[in-house]
């Protein structure tokens, strides 16, 4: 760990630095500016390709030169933008004169005007967040998402036949499987994968109010609604919002940000449940060489991915609840208040990358120790009482529930012997008696 990464206010870019590294190509502000270039790059491109009579002596075999300004953008470009900046204090106009000054270097000095033609900064910005959005959910989220999700169907299928004592209320009910309670989480899980795959990455783009004033004034002739959506659906791979204001209404994303809560709430649970399975000794961890669970109690084996996990999943939850409540409301035609907090949409997206590591870690420790599940179901037969009066309904006999009833809640403790006791003073048919004499805690799983 650099010194650097000890300094660091955030965890995020300090103690987790090695495994959110990642991230700073898409949430940092050398990351925005780099986006925000390659969007002033592609609308130049577009507006030449739109056979603008001012840009038909623009020489087509630069087009690739122009895009390895935002394919090759490294460190100097974006410390160039900053010492703009601090002469324009704007940081959008920064990047507008670092493009002229790169098309000054290759001699195209003479279309530089286009740069940037009509736009407002919010054309910039409210294309840039949502690409830079969803390349990284593309790129590095979901699939470390569907990792982990694989990880879970893993459990389900090895642990698919591997009965245990459910429990409802915190107390001993209804037999399940474990697999079972494992694919719980994967179906849901996969459930919100599609739903988030329906929601739309929207983008602003129309001017200083969303209706194109400038451009239309410059060239009333030109369908500017049809060129905006062409440029923002096939340049940039996004969809274009209409009708706006000076910004993006946001609501999608919002949608988004509530949809991976969910997600998250989802991931909670299964910690959380988890937990409670190596408190009750139902999971055992590989130890690692080395490691060490307490600094007093040198038995211990803390499930702390979980509870690493459970840990940023609700921070990450608590900001995501912030951005979409937030975000789709300005006042008037535009207000500030979005554009500092569009900043921080890369915080609670690290810590739910954060989340999903040390779930992976955790996941991979856990050994199932089927003797305790075992001792679990042999200790509890008393959950066979429902699948007892359930066929005594069917067969008739008399207020079978109550008969149960009374069995389980004055013995002080339900063992197969006195369940099998109880059958044989029942007056039912000997097959009747044998069926339900069949029935233990480790075969009444149900479906």
């Amino acid at each position: 760990m650099s010194i650097q990464s000890l300094k660091a206010i955030s965890p995020i870019d300090g103690r987790y630095a090695g495994i959110t590294a990642p991230l700073s190509e898409y949430f940092s502000e050398q990351a925005l500016m780099k986006y925000r270039v390659l969007v002033e790059i592609e609308y130049f491109i577009a507006l030449c390709e739109n056979d603008l009579p001012e840009l038909a002596s623009f020489p087509r075999n630069k087009m690739e030169a122009l895009r390895a300004i935002y394919k090759g953008f490294n460190d100097e470009n974006a410390l160039e933008i900053k010492r703009i900046e601090k002469t324009t204090n704007h940081d959008v106009k920064a990047v507008e004169y670092f493009i002229k000054q790169e098309f000054d270097k290759l001699g195209l000095e003479a279309h530089k005007e286009f740069i940037h033609f009509g736009l407002t900064s919010q054309d910039v910005n409210n294309t840039a967040t949502p690409l830079l959005l969803k390349e990284f959910l593309v790129k590095e989220f979901l699939p470390k998402l569907n990792s982990t999700i694989k990880l879970l169907e893993g459990q389900s299928i090895v642990w698919k036949e591997v009965p245990m004592l459910a429990r409802t209320h915190g107390q001993p009910a209804s037999p399940t499987r474990l697999g079972k309670e494992m694919d719980v989480f994967v179906v849901r899980l996969r459930n919100q994968l599609v739903q988030l795959s329906r929601i739309p990455h929207s983008a602003k783009f129309g001017g200083a109010t969303g209706n194109f004033n400038a451009h239309h004034v410059a060239y009333p002739n030109i369908d500017w609604i049809d060129f905006g959506n062409r440029f923002v659906s096939s340049y940039l791979g996004l969809e274009r919002s209409h009708p706006t204001t000076q910004i993006e209404h946001y609501d999608n994303m919002a949608a988004l940000f509530d949809n991976l809560k969910r997600i998250n709430t989802i991931l909670i649970d299964y910690s959380r449940d988890v937990w409670q399975y190596v408190a009750m000794n139902y999971f055992k961890q590989k130890i690692k060489e080395g490691e060490v669970g307490s600094s007093a109690m040198p038995h211990k084996v803390n499930p702390i991915d979980f509870e690493n996990a459970e840990g940023n999943l609700g921070l990450a939850n608590a900001l995501f609840e912030h951005l979409s409540a937030k975000l789709p409301i300005s006042r008037l035609q535009r207000d500030l208040t979005d554009s500092t907090v569009l900043r921080n949409i890369g915080v609670p997206l690290a810590h739910s990358f954060l989340a999903l590591h040390s779930l992976e870690r955790g996941i991979n420790k856990l050994e199932l120790n089927k003797a305790a599940i075992d001792h679990d179901l042999e200790e509890n037969w008393a959950v066979v009482a429902e699948a007892i009066q359930t066929i005594l309904r069917k067969e008739g006999y008399p207020n079978p529930y109550e008969a149960l009833k009374d069995l389980t809640r004055k013995n002080s403790k339900i063992t197969k012997d006195s369940i099998h006791t109880f059958v044989e003073s029942l007056e039912v048919k000997q097959e009747v008696k044998e069926r339900l004499k069949s029935i233990t805690p480790f075969n009444y799983t149900g479906l």
